[in-house]
C-alpha cells in the first residue's frame, strides 16, 4: 500500500455468537451500529485527519451504543456499579494515556486521551482518576447515567444465581466451554492508519459482570490490551483479560512483527491460537499493519467487527461465517 492508503478497523466485543441467538432485527440492528461507528472514524481518515482522532471517534460511537459493553453498555459490578476503564496510544511516538475504575466520565475514551495529553502519566485509576477527570473539560454523568435493562437484568440474575465475576480468589478461571450461548467478553475497540502512515488503537470497556475488589482486565494496559507503534502495527484486544495481561498479547504481535519478521495476520495467528488458547484464554484482536493491512482474528464463535477493505468497501460481522458488505 501507498503511504497515503488508510486503514480502519472496530471491534466490539468477543465471545459465544452463533447464527440464531439474535433475532434477525436485532442482528440488522447490531450490523448498523458497527457500520454506524466505523463510518465515525473513516469519514475522519477520509479528510486527512489523524489516526488518533479516527480510533477516538469511533470508540466514542461505540461508547454511546447500548449494544456494547462500554459507556452507556457497561456491566455492573458486584454492587450494582459501573467502573470504566479505556485507554488510546498514538503510534507515531508511543504516547499513551489510560483510565482504570473511572465513575462518572461520559465516554472513557475521551479520559483516557486527556491523561496522555494533559498529564505527565500514561495511567491514572479510581478515585484519582474521577478527580483529575472532573477538572478536564468532557462531560460528566452520574453513575446511573450507564445503566441499561439488559445490564441490570444480567446483574439482578447473576446475583440471584450466586455467580460472581468469572476471576475471584480460589475460583477456576473460565474458557469458551463454561460461557452460555450468547456470552461474550465485553469489550469496544479501534485501530487506524491515517493518510501520513501513522497508525493508532484505541480500547473501552465495562469490565466483565458483577467483578469485585475493583478488578482490572487487559484493556487500560498498555502491551496487553492496547499497543500501537508505526514501526510494525495497531492492535486492540478483547477477551478474557487476565490471559492477555499474562501473555502481554497486543505487545507480543507488534513485537514478532518488528523482531522475527511476521507478517500481521501470522502475527495475530500465532498469539491468538497458539499461545493464549493452549491457556484457555479466549478472544480475539483487531490489528491494522504499518503498510495499512487490516486483520481480525479471534478463537471464539463470534466478534463483532467491522472494516474497510483495500477497495473501498465497509464490511460488519458478527459470527465467525459472517461478512456483511455495505454499499
Amino acid at each position: 500500500m501507498s503511504k497515503s492508503a488508510v486503514a480502519i478497523a472496530i471491534h466490539g466485543g468477543a465471545g459465544v455468537l452463533t447464527p440464531g441467538l439474535l433475532s434477525p432485527e436485532k442482528e440488522d440492528e447490531v450490523h448498523q451500529a458497527l457500520a454506524d461507528a466505523l463510518a465515525a472514524g473513516l469519514v475522519i481518515l477520509d479528510r486527512g485527519g489523524s489516526s488518533l482522532d479516527a480510533v477516538e471517534a469511533s470508540v466514542i460511537a461505540l461508547e454511546e451504543c447500548p449494544w456494547f459493553n462500554a459507556g452507556k453498555g457497561a456491566v455492573f459490578t458486584d454492587s450494582g456499579h459501573h467502573e470504566l476503564d479505556a485507554a488510546i496510544m498514538s503510534g507515531a511516538d508511543r504516547d499513551a494515556g489510560a483510565i482504570a475504575g473511572a465513575h462518572f466520565i461520559r465516554n472513557p475514551i475521551r479520559g483516557a486521551r486527556a491523561v496522555m495529553q494533559h498529564s505527565e502519566h500514561v495511567m491514572l485509576a479510581g478515585a484519582g482518576a474521577d478527580e483529575f477527570l472532573a477538572d478536564q473539560a468532557l462531560p460528566q454523568v452520574a453513575n446511573d447515567w450507564f445503566d441499561t435493562s439488559l445490564r441490570r437484568d444480567q446483574w439482578a440474575q447473576n446475583r440471584e444465581a450466586g455467580a460472581a465475576a468469572t476471576l475471584e480468589p480460589g475460583q477456576k478461571e473460565m474458557t469458551t466451554s463454561s460461557l452460555k450461548p450468547g456470552q461474550k467478553f465485553g469489550t469496544v475497540g479501534a485501530v487506524a492508519r491515517d493518510a501520513k502512515g501513522h497508525v493508532a488503537a484505541a480500547t473501552s470497556t465495562g469490565g466483565i459482570t458483577n467483578k469485585r475488589y475493583s478488578r482490572v482486565g487487559d484493556t487500560p494496559l498498555i502491551g496487553a490490551g492496547t499497543w500501537a507503534d508505526d514501526r510494525d502495527a495497531a492492535i486492540s484486544a478483547t477477551g478474557h483479560g487476565e490471559y492477555f495481561i499474562r501473555t502481554a498479547v497486543a505487545h507480543d504481535i507488534a513485537a514478532r512483527i518488528r523482531h522475527a519478521g511476521r507478517h500481521l495476520k501470522q502475527a495475530c495467528d500465532e498469539v491468538v491460537f497458539e499461545e493464549l488458547k493452549p491457556m484457555g484464554g479466549m478472544g480475539g484482536v483487531i490489528a491494522v499493519s504499518a503498510s495499512g493491512q487490516p486483520e481480525l482474528v479471534f478463537n471464539t464463535p463470534g466478534m463483532y467487527r467491522a472494516w474497510r477493505d483495500e477497495q473501498g468497501r465497509v464490511h460488519t460481522a458478527i459470527y465467525a461465517q459472517d461478512d456483511r458488505v455495505h454499499a
